[in-house]
């Protein structure tokens, strides 16, 4: 649906270069969720806004749909925009306009015949859930109601991709959650391909299908979303994953202070998060074990676990518990 090939952006301001991004190749796929994640000054912002060509790449392509859109003349390029929608941080509302006109605002720009435009207006007031707020301005609104507004906007025109810039960090986290949970419905419902940027773990965990990891201008990291949960290969995804609240907890330094016997990591996702395998397991053999460290939840859809255990018993009984626990379908190892 989205695919980047080779895209790069440098500005020049006298004879000061910088290059924002370089060399980024990555394709989302039509329907799903597709996070960028970095720290500020990463390149994350200048890869969102290449993808409608707010920023132009230096070099590489856009391709949305079947179309190159850096081989668009101005009046084309403006009409396949109308395919995209995006939403902002800071909701960039018109402050002297209702909560119904900042809707229609981009079917105005269309020339959308009055009727339609009042029916669609009325449709995106329900979906987003702001009834009765239609006449309001966005000085009289929630910081979450001011992005429900961006939200109903940025699909007025029936879109067939949402680009969302940092759309929950100025939220609270209650409300963050809301506005996720708005995303992912509608997501579902319309089919609508989405990607996001944002610097936060609890945005990628909530709602994405992938996640690809941006540092320095460059991609160093790209998957599903649990698999880079769970197994972060760079030095930037080990450190959002580690500053991720489910994720903390503990220290291996302090955990290890508490051991009686093996530190034991044990990772695991799918249907098997629900089962007694670690119990079974050691059952098998003479060893004990307590939990430490742990955490059970979902990604997206997908549960998942995680736990560190101290196993009381032979380093033969321990062989065993890992050996079973990886006929089962589990990650296990031993810690040193």
């Amino acid at each position: 649906m989205i695919e980047l090939k080779s895209v790069s952006k440098t500005y020049r301001v006298g004879s000061i270069t910088t290059e924002a991004i370089r060399g980024i190749d990555l394709h989302v796929r039509k329907g799903e969720i597709f996070g960028v994640i970095g720290h500020s000054g990463a390149g994350k912002s200048t890869l969102l806004r290449c993808v409608n060509l707010l920023e132009r790449p230096t070099t590489g392509s856009v391709i949305v749909g079947d179309t190159d859109l850096t081989r668009l003349s101005g009046r084309q390029l403006q009409q396949h925009r109308r395919r995209i929608g995006i939403i902002f941080q800071h909701f960039n509302l018109l402050s002297t306009a209702t909560v119904r006109d900042n809707i229609a605002f981009p079917l105005k720009l269309a020339k959308t015949p009055r009727a339609e435009m009042k029916a669609r207006v009325d449709e995106l007031i329900g979906l987003v859930g702001l009834e009765g707020h239609g006449d309001k301005y966005p000085s009289q609104l929630s910081g979450g109601q001011k992005q429900r507004v961006g939200i109903a906007r940025a699909l007025a025109n029936r879109p067939e991709v949402l680009l969302c810039d940092e759309a929950t960090s100025a939220l609270d986290p209650q409300t963050t959650d809301s506005i996720l949970s708005l995303l992912l419905g509608i997501n579902e419902k319309l089919g609508l391909t989405i990607m996001l940027i944002t610097h936060e773990m609890h945005v990628i965990r909530t709602i994405c299908d992938r996640v690809a990891v941006i540092d320095g201008g460059e991609i160093v990291e790209m998957g599903d979303v649990i698999d880079v949960f769970l197994h972060p290969r760079s030095n930037v995804a080990k450190e959002f994953v580690a500053q991720s609240s489910e994720a903390s907890g503990e220290s291996l330094s302090s955990l290890d202070s508490m051991r009686k016997g093996k530190l034991l990591r044990i990772r695991f996702k799918g249907e098997s998060t629900f089962e007694p395998v670690l119990f079974e397991a050691v059952k098998e053999t003479g060893a004990s074990f307590s939990i430490l460290q742990g955490t059970v939840s979902r990604m997206k859809h997908i549960p998942y676990g995680q736990l560190i255990v101290d196993v009381r018993g032979s380093g033969e009984d321990v062989e065993r518990i890992v050996r079973r626990l990886h006929e089962e379908g589990l990650e296990a190892e031993v810690l040193a």
